[in-house]
């Protein structure tokens, strides 16, 4: 059964950094699966943020290309999202997920970006 367990999240100026965590667990051969960070704000659908496969090569949404950050340590089955200069539209709840949104939803990690 796999687990996904997001952390790192909080309340944050704009301008400031987090360092988003995503513990799996259950994921058979890892490495062979390619990861992702979704975000859902209020009223809006969850969408992709960027997402990583197992060789290291990534892709980013427009919105935060430049800015955030995916990575991966294949050996404890983690997944990051280093988020430097954080704006109000990047308030949001957090989640990691397989690229396809193929495993069961975590809980998330809710981001603010508020002065």
């Amino acid at each position: 059964q796999v687990q996904l367990v997001e952390s790192g999240g909080g309340l944050v100026q704009p301008g400031g950094s987090l360092k988003l965590s995503c513990a799996t667990s259950g994921i058979i051969r890892f490495t062979a699966n390619a990861m992702a960070w979704y975000r859902q704000a209020p009223g809006k659908q969850r969408e992709l943020v960027a997402r990583m496969n197992g060789f290291g090569t990534a892709y980013y949404d427009d919105s935060v290309k430049g800015r955030f950050a995916i990575a991966r340590d294949n050996a404890k089955s983690m997944v990051y999202l280093q988020m430097n200069s954080l704006k109000p539209e990047d308030t949001a709840v957090y989640y990691c997920n397989g690229a396809s949104g193929n495993f069961k939803w975590g809980q998330g990690t809710q981001v603010t970006v508020s002065s």
